[in-house]
C-alpha cells in the first residue's frame, strides 16, 4: 500500500482494529472508505435486529432444555433503545408467571441485548459448552443486563448468568457477553457481576468462555458472591513446550 511504513502495514494481520488503511488525497481511500460503511452498517442492523426466538427455542430444546419465554416492560425496539430503564424490569404477567417455578440454584437468561445476532449465533453453542442440564433456561426479549435481577428474584435463585448480546463494534457485530450475579434482586450493581466480554470466534472462543463461567460458578459457590469481592483468578493453561527440531507434534 503506497505511503505506508511497512512496519504499520504488517500491524494489519495481527489486529482487526482499523490500522494502516493508507490515504487518498485528504481521505481514505475508496476500498477503506466502502470497508468502513458495510461494518457501520452490520452494527446498525445488529442494533435493530429481532431475535429469532422459535429458532432459539428450537435450539435449546435440542439440547435437552424447555426455555422459558419472557419480555422487558419495553414494547417495542424504539422504546427498548430510549429507555433503558424499562429494560430492566419484567413485563407484570411474566414476573407472575416465573414465580410458579421451583427455585433454582442457578438460572441461566439469554437476553438479546444490543445484538440479537450475537444471540442468535452464539448462545445455543455457549449452552451446550457449559453442560449445565440442571439450569433452569429463561429467553427475555428487549432485556437489559439488569433484567437478570428481577428474573433471577422472581425465581427466587440463588445466582443467576445473563448471556446478552453486546453493543456491536464496527469490527465486532455479533459479540456475546455473561455476567455472573449472585443473590439477584431489583437493585444490584454492575459491582455485584463478573462478566466475560466478546465472546465470538474472532474474540474469546467458546470452549475458553464456557470454561471461564464454569471455573467462576465453582468459586461464586464457595465464596457466596460476586463483583469485585470474586477475583478472576483461574489458573492459566500451561504454555506449550517448543518442539525441538525433528520432533513430531
Amino acid at each position: 500500500m503506497a505511503g505506508v511504513p511497512m512496519s504499520w502495514r504488517d500491524l494489519r494481520r495481527f489486529t482487526p482494529a482499523r490500522v494502516a488503511l493508507g490515504r487518498a488525497g485528504n481521505g481514505l481511500p475508496t476500498a477503506a472508505h466502502l470497508q468502513f460503511q458495510a461494518a457501520h452498517a452490520a452494527a446498525r442492523d445488529a442494533v435493530h435486529a429481532r431475535l429469532d426466538v422459535p429458532a432459539l427455542q428450537a435450539a435449546l430444546r435440542a439440547l435437552g432444555h424447555d426455555p422459558l419465554f419472557v419480555r422487558s416492560a419495553c414494547p417495542d425496539r424504539r422504546t427498548y433503545l430510549l429507555r433503558p430503564d424499562l429494560g430492566r424490569r419484567l413485563a407484570e404477567p411474566d414476573r407472575a408467571a416465573l414465580r410458579s417455578v421451583a427455585p433454582p440454584d442457578l438460572a441461566l437468561v439469554i437476553c438479546d441485548g444490543l445484538s440479537a445476532t450475537a444471540i442468535d449465533r452464539h448462545a445455543a453453542p455457549l449452552v451446550a459448552a457449559l453442560d449445565l442440564p440442571d439450569a433452569p433456561i429463561v429467553i427475555a426479549e428487549q432485556g437489559r443486563v439488569a433484567l437478570g435481577d428481577d428474573i433471577g428474584e422472581a425465581l427466587g435463585a440463588e445466582a443467576v448468568a445473563v448471556l446478552i448480546g453486546e453493543r456491536p463494534g464496527l469490527s465486532a457485530p455479533d459479540s456475546l457477553g455473561v455476567y455472573l450475579t449472585w443473590q439477584p434482586r431489583r437493585g444490584r450493581t454492575d459491582a455485584e457481576r463478573n462478566c466475560i466480554s466478546n465472546i465470538r470466534p474472532e474474540g474469546l472462543p467458546i470452549a475458553q468462555a464456557a470454561a471461564k463461567l464454569r471455573w467462576l460458578l465453582g468459586a461464586m459457590r464457595l465464596l457466596r458472591c460476586t463483583g469485585v469481592a470474586l477475583k478472576d483468578e483461574q489458573p492459566l493453561p500451561a504454555p506449550r513446550t517448543p518442539l525441538r527440531l525433528g520432533e513430531q507434534p
